[in-house]
């Protein structure tokens, strides 16, 4: 199987995923709109999921699978099987300690981190505590499943690991169905069923990859953890990977604490994140998870010209599917929200504001795609300190803007803020690859990047046009007018994307079959 059929392996397991995540945020729109519940449920969130990036998606991702590879492809099952069990062991102390203490402490971590300008006039502050309390043994499934991942991702079994999130969506789906019908309303009671499916979905995943994994016959237990050279090593790189792989977690972690100050504004950035998250999900989470281990693979294998080449691939699937995504979700903002979002306690005031913070996270989106395609460059090298010089810089952007902008544009603020933070640390990546002699672009590919460009900006000027002759259905009170209207935009911006890179000589269908056909160097 080719890299790019494992990103589409990937991508589709993702896109099922983000499809569920849409009706999931579609029904708690319609139930909480942007009141106090959805503020409180969001903030709560939002803190397990900060720590599942930095434990497990940062550390795990960065860190584990180079070395895991690495032992696989050096000295076989056995040892890559100990060297998962002590990792396995190590993890499970670290994360039980934490959670202990995070259950503790609980209000003073509300207060000071995750929602430090929440009162409680209305009861929002002790629902967010209550809800951070549920949902925070989530992080203990999630880091246990990002790990499991990483051991089948290493082994090019993607599909499990990229599937296992549409669990939680099903759960959660059921819950504010079950919320629907006993009609629970915009209450305290609705948030607290949605925080007990969240830790439900949790455990569901954890499962499914305890059963994958025992069908690929590598299934292990934990045991009293050997302090061996490899954990070490892994416990040294563990820390700065985590920040580096964190970074737009903490990014709009501090966006959520800056928010916090006016009503419904962490709402609303969830409800546009929800939406730009969806190709980021599907294409820069896709390559970031299949590219860690090829490359890592590639490089013990001293395989220079296939790394290059992987390289290459990644970054012209990415900005393929990426660039036309970002100038879609800039210029037809409002026909998206309005189609998705705009029912039940979602008004068309909170239609208009989410439509603004979306089209500024749109401007970051490219940046994000690459982040996770430059990224895997360094971890691959085993070099996470790099990374998270530069994440922290990207962070230190990130909250002067984000404290510059907010005053003056709310919430639209905080997302121009985010998204100028991942230029720079994108930027700051690819300089050091460049500058390293760990990059360099295979013949031919600047000019199909340029073509995409083009392409994109052509499908761009028609969606304008498009929106612009029917503006009129966008402030439609019919539902079915709104969602035939962004239907028709989406489909004609797809259509005319593709026509044009198949004009411009960007990427033709032939070259497409021949990197689905084309198959990896034989171990």
């Amino acid at each position: 199987m080719s890299l790019i059929r494992h990103f589409a392996t990937v991508g589709g397991a993702t896109l099922s995923s983000r499809i569920l995540g849409f009706v999931r945020e579609v029904l708690i729109a319609s139930l909480l709109g942007s009141g106090p519940v959805a503020d409180a449920f969001y903030a709560a969130f939002r803190f397990p999921n900060l720590f599942r990036r930095l434990f497990a998606e940062g550390a795990f991702n960065t860190a584990f699978v180079p070395l895991f590879a690495k032992t696989l492809e050096g000295d076989g099952r056995e040892a890559a099987r100990d060297f998962a069990r002590d990792i396995l062991s190590f993890l499970l102390i670290i994360l039980l300690g934490l959670t202990i203490l995070a259950e503790l402490a609980m209000p003073f971590v509300v207060d000071t981190i995750v929602a430090p300008y929440f009162d409680n006039e209305d009861g929002k502050r002790d629902l967010t505590i209550l809800l951070t309390r549920i949902m925070f043994p989530y992080l203990l499934c999630m880091s246990l499943v990002a790990m499991l991942s990483g051991v089948l991702n290493t082994f090019r079994k993607f599909f499990a690991a990229a599937l296992a999130p549409v669990l939680l969506n099903v759960v959660m789906i059921a819950v504010l169905l079950i919320c629907l019908v006993f009609d629970t309303g915009n209450s305290s009671l609705t948030g607290q069923l949605m925080a007990w499916g969240v830790f439900a979905g949790g455990l569901l995943q954890l499962l499914m990859l305890v059963l994958a994994l025992k069908r690929q016959g590598f299934l292990f237990a934990p045991r009293i953890p050997k302090p061996t050279p490899k954990v070490k090593r892994l416990l040294i790189l563990a820390f700065p990977a985590a920040i580096a792989g964190g970074v737009t977690q903490i990014n709009l972690l501090i966006g959520q604490i800056i928010a916090s100050q006016q009503d419904g504004a962490i709402s609303v950035l969830q409800y546009a994140d929800r939406l730009y998250q969806l190709p980021l999900g599907v294409i820069g989470i896709a390559i970031g998870v299949v590219l860690l281990p090829e490359l890592s693979r590639h490089l013990k294998a001293d395989r220079q010209e296939a790394a290059i080449e992987t390289e290459n691939q990644s970054i012209l699937f990415g900005m393929v599917l990426t660039v036309p995504a970002a100038i879609a979700l800039a210029i037809i903002p409002t026909p998206l929200i309005a189609a998705v979002f705009q029912h039940g306690a979602f008004t068309s005031e909170d239609t208009a504001l989410t439509a603004r913070v979306l089209t500024a996270f749109a401007f970051g989106l490219p940046a994000f795609v690459l982040i996770k395609i430059f990224s895997p460059g360094y971890f691959a090298r085993e070099d996470t300190a790099t990374p998270m010089r530069f994440a922290a810089v990207s962070v230190a952007v990130n909250v002067v803007g984000s404290l510059a902008l907010f005053p003056v544009f709310g919430p639209v603020g905080i997302a121009y803020a985010t998204s100028v933070s991942g230029w720079v640390n994108a930027a700051l990546l690819f300089a050091g690859l460049i500058k390293r002699g760990h990059w360099s672009f295979a013949s031919g590919t600047l000019r199909q990047l340029g073509g995409v460009l083009l392409s994109a900006a052509i499908m761009g000027g028609l969606l304008w046009w498009g929106e612009s002759t029917l503006s009129g259905l966008v402030t439609s009170t019919a539902i079915l007018a709104r969602i035939s209207l962004m239907l028709a935009l989406v489909t004609f911006g797809a259509v005319t994307y593709f026509v044009a890179i198949q004009l411009t000589g960007t990427l033709d269908l032939r070259q497409a079959r021949r990197f689905l056909r084309r198959s990896e160097p034989r171990d």
